[in-house]
């Protein structure tokens, strides 16, 4: 699967705390990464 241009960004930034669950939803809103996408960075349904 090709990942959004900012997921790995956004994913990296994620797992070393700098970006929280509630920016990760805002990502998705943006349209910066996929509800597929979110996901695969933290384990939860995007809702």
């Amino acid at each position: 699967m090709k990942h959004s241009r900012k997921y790995e960004q956004i994913k990296l930034r994620y797992e070393k705390g700098y970006v929280s669950d509630e920016q990760l939803h805002q990502y998705v809103v943006l349209g910066a990464i996929t509800p597929e996408e979110y996901k695969e960075i933290c384990g939860e349904d995007y809702e």
